[in-house]
C-alpha cells in the first residue's frame, strides 16, 4: 500500500480560498489518521524497526494535525483518532515476524512518500507541514566537518573544571579526526561561555544552536545550568551529550530522547560515600553530615545520602550543612561543624574545589581526624592543588570518588587518553574531569562512526543500540531505550601527603 498522504493534502487545498483550505485540510488528515496511524502503531510494536523512524513519521502528522486545525478542540479531537488508529495498529501487529516484516516495508513506503519532492505549483501551508518538501542540508554538518557544541565557563570558580572538560573532547576529536574522522568528516567543537551562571546558559544554547549552527551539544557544565539547557535542547530535538553533571536532572525516568549521560549519578557516589563510611569504616550515621553548595546541584547529593540511609535502613536524619552557590563563603558551615553534637567524625562534600579546600583548611585542625569525602564534581585536581597549598596534613586521606578509573592507572583506555594527551595537548598533565570528556566524546565518536547518513534521530538510533560498549575501563559501557547512562562504576581515589590520588576500595 503506498501512502502519499502529502499528496492527498496538497490536492485538498489547490484552488480552494484560505477558509476552506482548512476545512479540506481537516479532512484529508482525518482521512489520512485512518491510513498512516495503523502503519505507525504497527512499526512501534515491533523490536527490530528503529523508533526514531516511526518517532518522526508521529511528528509530522501531529504538526500537520496542528496546522490543519481551525480551534483547540478540532486539534484535540483529530489527535485522539490519530492515536486511536495508532493503538488499534499496535494491538494487531503480535510478535510474529511476518506482521513486523509487513509494518517494515509500509513504514519504508511512507518514509518515500514523505521524501518525494513536491509537484510543481503553489506551496501549501499543510505541505509545507508535513514534509512534502524535501528536507534541506542537516544543521551542523557539512561534506567536511560536523560541528558539535559546549556551554562552559571561561571564568570564574568552575572555570578549570570548564577547561578540562573541552581539553578531553577535544583532544578525542583530534584523533578521531588523525584517523580519518567520520567518514571523512572533521569533528569540530564550538564553546560558549556562561559563565556558570544560569540566566547566561540560555544565550550561550542559543549562540551555539542559532549563529554557530551546531549539530548537538556535548559536554556542558553544570547542574543548574543543564536545567536550563536540557528544555531547550528537548524543544529543538537536539543532541545533549554527556554534560558534566551526575544530578537527576539529566536522567528522567523514562529517559529523554536526545538526553545521554556517560558517567554514575550523583546519587550513585554518595551511596557509594555512605556505605564506605557506615559499611568499612564502621561511623555511626550520626557522625556523619553532608556540605552542599545551595543549588540544584547540593539539593541532589543531598537527596542521594538520603535515599542511601534509607536503603541501609538507617533511622537517622542527615545533617546537612550548606553554602551559597559559586562563593566560598563557608564559615556558617564551619562555625556548625564545630559546634556539632556528637562530634563528627565524617564530611560528605557536594561543593566545587575551592569552596571545598576552603572549608577543609578551616575545620582540619578544630576536628582532629575528621574524613572528607567529596564527589567527583569538585574538580579533583584542582582541589589538590588548592590543598597542596596548604600543607601535606590538608591533602592527606581527603576522599574523591570518581566516574572514571585512576588516571596513574594504566588500563587500555587510559593509557590511549595519556598518548593522545601528549600528542595534542603537550605539557598538559593527565586529569579526572579531562579523561570524562575523553572518554564521553570517544563514545560519541564510535556512535558517529555507526550512523549513516547522518542525522539526530538516527544517532539516537544507533546510541540507543549500543551494547557491551568496550572502551578499555575495566567495566562494560551500555545505552539502551530505557537506558541513557553508559556507566555506574564508581571508582575510589585519595590524597596521600604528596597531594597524589591513589586507588582505595570503596568495598
Amino acid at each position: 500500500m503506498a501512502v502519499h498522504w502529502s499528496a492527498l493534502i496538497i490536492g485538498s487545498l489547490v484552488s480552494a480560498s484560505i477558509s476552506p483550505a482548512f476545512a479540506a485540510a481537516t479532512d484529508a488528515v482525518r482521512d489520512l489518521a485512518g491510513r498512516v496511524g495503523p502503519i505507525v502503531g504497527q512499526a512501534s510494536a515491533c523490536p527490530g524497526i528503529a523508533q526514531g523512524r516511526v518517532q518522526t513519521i508521529v511528528d509530522k502528522f501531529r504538526e500537520a494535525i496542528r496546522q490543519s486545525s481551525n480551534n483547540d478542540g478540532e486539534r484535540d479531537q483529530l489527535t485522539r483518532t490519530f492515536n486511536g488508529y495508532i493503538a488499534e495498529g499496535r494491538s494487531r501487529t503480535g510478535s510474529s515476524q511476518g506482521n513486523c516484516a509487513a509494518a517494515e516495508q509500509q513504514l519504508a513506503e511512507l518514509e518515500r512518500s514523505l521524501s518525494q519532492p513536491a509537484a510543481a505549483g503553489p506551496t501549501s501551508r499543510a505541505e509545507a507541514t508535513t514534509g512534502a518538501v524535501t528536507s534541506g542540508p542537516v544543521r551542523g554538518v557539512t561534506d567536511r566537518e560536523i560541528r558539535f557544541g559546549m556551554v562552559l565557563p571561561f571564568s570564574g570558580i568552575r572555570k578549570e573544571t570548564g577547561r578540562q572538560m573541552r581539553q578531553g573532547i577535544e583532544i578525542a576529536f583530534a584523533r578521531a579526526n588523525e584517523a580519518g574522522g567520520i567518514n571523512g568528516r572533521t569533528l569540530r567543537l564550538v564553546a560558549a561561555d556562561d559563565g556558570y551562571d544560569p540566566n547566561r546558559t540560555l544565550g550561550a544554547m542559543s549562540q551555539l544552536y542559532d549563529k554557530e549552527q551546531v549539530f548537538g551539544f556535548i559536554g556542558n557544565v553544570g547542574t543548574a545550568n543543564s536545567e536550563v539547557a536540557i528544555p531547550y535542547a528537548l524543544e529543538r530535538r537536539a543532541l545533549y551529550f554527556a554534560p558534566n553533571t551526575g544530578a537527576a536532572v539529566v536522567r528522567r525516568d523514562p529517559p529523554d530522547r536526545y538526553v545521554f549521560n556517560y558517567r554514575a549519578s550523583y546519587a550513585e557516589e554518595t551511596a557509594a560515600i555512605v556505605r564506605y563510611l557506615v559499611k568499612m569504616k564502621r561511623i555511626p550515621p550520626k557522625q556523619i553530615a553532608v556540605f552542599t553548595q545551595q543549588d540544584a546541584f547540593g539539593d541532589d547529593g543531598f537527596a542521594g545520602v538520603a535515599k542511601a540511609y534509607r536503603q541501609l535502613n538507617i533511622a537517622d536524619p542527615v545533617t546537612r550543612f550548606s553554602y551559597p552557590r559559586a562563593t566560598m563563603d563557608v564559615e556558617e558551615a564551619v562555625n556548625q561543624i564545630k559546634a556539632h553534637k556528637p562530634g563528627l567524625k565524617a564530611i560528605i562534600m557536594v561543593a566545587t574545589d575551592r569552596a571545598a579546600a576552603k572549608l577543609i583548611e578551616k575545620t582540619r585542625d578544630a576536628v582532629p581526624g575528621l574524613i572528607y569525602a567529596n564527589v567527583s564534581a569538585v574538580g579533583s585536581t584542582s582541589l589538590a592543588t588548592e590543598l597542596k597549598l596548604l600543607g601535606p596534613r590538608f591533602t592527606n586521606g581527603v576522599i574523591v570518588t570518581q566516574g572514571v578509573p585512576a588516571v596513574s592507572g594504566y588500563s587500555s583506555l587510559v593509557l590511549d587518553y595519556k598518548n593522545a594527551l601528549a600528542k595534542f595537548a603537550p605539557g598538559e598533565a593527565p586529569d579526572y574531569t579531562s579523561l570524562e570528556g575523553y572518554i564521553a566524546a570517544t563514545i560519541l565518536v564510535q556512535a558517529l562512526k555507526q550512523t549513516n547518513p547522518l542525522d539526530t534521530e538516527r544517532l539516537v538510533d544507533t546510541l540507543e543500540s549500543m551494547r557491551s560498549l568496550d572502551l578499555g575501563l575495566g567495566t562494560p559501557l551500555a545505552f539502551g531505550r530505557a537506558e541513557h547512562q553508559a556507566s555506574h562504576k564508581i571508582w575510589g581515589t585519595a590524597l596521600d601527603e604528596n597531594g597524589t590520588y591513589q586507588a582505595i576500595e570503596l568495598e
